[in-house]
């Protein structure tokens, strides 16, 4: 029989043939397309965007740095979101199902799933930092307003006068305390000044141990809150996609309110032009130094999440025809647009805080940790109102933390309800989902206590560093070169219907994995060992590291040489060549998307006919299936409707 044309039917069917539904009601999917947007930009748009990209494009050259970021966005990272959307949505699959279409690189999912359970644990832990300033923020006055609480040592110098004290008497306190006989404007211009911010981060907060094997005690307030911060992602994940949908309309958007606000205060304070200068300001001599486009590719591809997981998770509860190459260009270009937008936001206050205290911005601008909860919540203690600011900006990293939380912890899932793929584990997916919170805030517990901040950083310098690099391009490479360019692109064509732009194809077989390859030489030439402030790390935490990175990319390795092992062939070669062709089960989940190559035998891609009785059975143990799941994940929310319709 003649092979049937791609062709796409939406909300419609053919005269004579059964309606075409185009979802899948077992693993279900997005209640519709915005709730898929905002949830991958939520995913790609994360704390990185806040307190990386600012620190970045100043160090780098200022407005010349936006050209090679610019340049490796449509070159990079654009095209590497296509694919990832493009594949997840294929299959309607998460980061390990989607390997049916080549057995042999299913270690590939398993290093994804190790990547985000590192990002998983630590991330949550910065969350609850936040969540422990923005309760500590509910005050008439910021905790680390003055030096004068008792966590202050003798070097502390604030950069406000304490309420009922003249200047003068102020000026001799400080003196005194600091043992120096320079006046307190004086001192407080020294590079080697300590903050009342930095010393509550340090002293009070954390209050950091001198060295990363010395735990020290749990820090009972920070465990609290990060029991709240796994909590709330439990309680926004009960349903799956069905609740996590309806919360990123929220967690997704209002973090744009909040940074609307703190811009619109930013530039009308003393200073803010002088920051955002420096932020700006082009250096065109840097474009020349490699070490500037190594930064503009890493940041792209960091902060986009490729190689996470996520992307293909988010792709596969979309509809088997839904247009993912206008989402990638959506997300990608909202990504980065927000990352130069808190450039803005970040530096009008950092200039501001420059200009009071008569100093360069480069000795108050940092990254990081540093930025979040050292050099930006001083800066708040400035304004009039400084609770209500403070209140903001960690409301604000609250959101931008939970958007990609809530993809990472759904990837995990995802992935364990898609492997083991039986009625149960379908049906009971939030007794997985409340089983993987629980582990995340077990293994992050030791991030809780006065250590914490050092395991912290050697989790975020190592464990999603290079490891992504080489996922990222062993994907690339088995679509591209085992599976097969010509096939892959006949997918997408079957999917979207039209091929992808040649530009694309051109990206995925050869530039992107070009510039990828970029990265990965870069990060291995420019690597030092991390350091905290003046903190070196010893050299068996840095084994440690490097173990944790290793251990997402030796998975490929170990599951490539088990599936050759299990294939059927008499040869090494013969079951190599086995184990690297797709599955029986490769192709789109649906029967009335299986149209040509991927027609069952006998459908010739046509939607299986069933009797009315089956039919009416299916409906209602679908519907009894969604009682279940609404019961088991009710907090309080309306039930759905249960009375059968005819």
């Amino acid at each position: 029989m003649e092979e049937k044309p791609f062709s796409v039917i939406v909300n419609g069917a053919v005269p004579g043939e059964p309606v075409k539904t185009d979802k899948i009601s077992r693993r279900g999917n997005w209640g519709n397309q915005i709730e898929f947007i905002l949830t991958s930009v939520g995913y790609a748009v994360g704390l990185g965007n806040v307190w990386r990209f600012p620190y970045l494009c100043y160090r780098n050259g200022g407005g010349a740095f936006m050209f090679p970021y610019f340049i490796m966005l449509v070159f990079c990272g654009i095209p590497l979101f296509f694919l990832e959307l493009s594949f997840g949505q294929f299959a309607s699959q998460g980061c390990l199902g989607v390997w049916r279409i080549s057995p042999m690189f299913k270690g590939v999912g398993y290093g994804m799933m190790v990547v985000s359970t590192y990002i998983g644990i630590y991330y949550n832990v910065v969350i609850c930092i936040a969540f422990y300033y923005f309760f500590s923020s509910m005050t008439n006055l910021l905790p680390w307003t003055y030096c004068n609480n008792p966590w202050n040592t003798p070097t502390c110098n604030g950069v406000v006068t304490p309420r009922g004290i003249n200047n003068t008497l102020a000026n001799v306190t400080r003196s005194l305390v600091t043992g120096a006989a320079e006046v307190a404007v004086e001192v407080v211009n020294k590079t080697k000044r300590t903050s009342p911010s930095e010393e509550y981060w340090k002293h009070y907060v954390l209050q950091i141990s001198d060295d990363i094997g010395n735990f020290g005690e749990v820090r009972l307030p920070i465990l609290g809150c990060l029991a709240v911060s796994w909590v709330v992602v439990f309680l926004c994940l009960i349903r799956g996609v069905k609740s996590s949908g309806k919360v990123v309309y929220f967690t997704a958007t209002f973090p744009y309110v909040v940074l609307t606000i703190l811009f619109i205060r930013g530039i009308t304070l003393e200073g803010a032009v002088t920051g955002i200068k420096y932020y700006l300001t082009p250096q065109w001599h840097k474009i020349l130094d490699a070490k500037v486009w190594g930064d503009a590719a890493s940041q792209i591809f960091y902060s986009l999440g490729c190689a996470w997981g996520g992307l293909i998770t988010m792709a596969s509860y979309n509809k088997f025809h839904n247009n993912c190459y206008r989402d990638s260009i959506i997300i990608s270009i909202t990504n980065c647009a927000t990352s130069v937008y808190a450039g803005f936001v970040i530096f009008s206050i950092l200039g501001f805080m420059a200009h009071h205290l008569n100093v360069d911005v480069s000795e108050v601008a940092d990254h990081g940790p540093g930025l979040a909860f050292v050099a930006y919540p001083e800066a708040l203690t400035l304004l009039p109102i400084s609770p209500l600011w403070s209140l903001l900006f960690f409301f604000m990293l609250i959101l931008l933390g939970l958007g990609t939380q809530f993809c990472l912890l759904e990837t995990l899932v995802t992935a364990i309800v898609d492997e083991i793929g039986t009625d149960w584990i379908v049906r009971n997916k939030t007794v997985v989902t409340g089983g993987v919170a629980i582990v995340g805030f077990l293994l992050g517990v030791p991030l809780t206590t006065q250590a914490g901040i050092y395991w912290l950083l050697l989790m975020d310098n190592y464990a999603a560093s290079f490891s992504l690099v080489i996922i990222s391009c062993i994907m690339c490479i088995c679509i591209m070169y085992v599976y097969g360019h010509k096939k892959y692109f006949k997918d997408v064509e079957m999917m979207l219907g039209f091929p992808p732009p040649i530009f694309f194809r051109v990206c995925w077989r050869f530039v992107s994995p070009i510039i990828i390859s970029f990265i990965l030489i870069f990060t291995v030439i420019q690597y030092k060992p991390i350091t905290y402030n003046d903190y070196v790390y010893p050299g068996w935490s840095l084994a440690i590291g490097f173990l944790m990175a290793m251990s997402s990319v030796i998975c490929i390795p170990i599951y490539a040489l088990y599936k050759i092992a299990k294939s059927e062939g008499t040869t090494f070669l013969e079951r190599l060549k086995n184990s690297c062709k797709p599955d029986v089960k490769w192709g789109p989940a649906l029967n009335e998307h299986r149209i040509g190559l991927y027609a069952t035998p006998g459908s010739e891609g046509e939607v299986e006919v069933r009797p009315l009785k089956e039919e009416l059975k299916e409906k209602e143990d679908e519907k009894r299936d969604e009682i279940s799941l609404t019961i088991q994940g009710s907090n309080g929310s309306t039930a759905h409707n249960t009375t059968p319709s005819a």
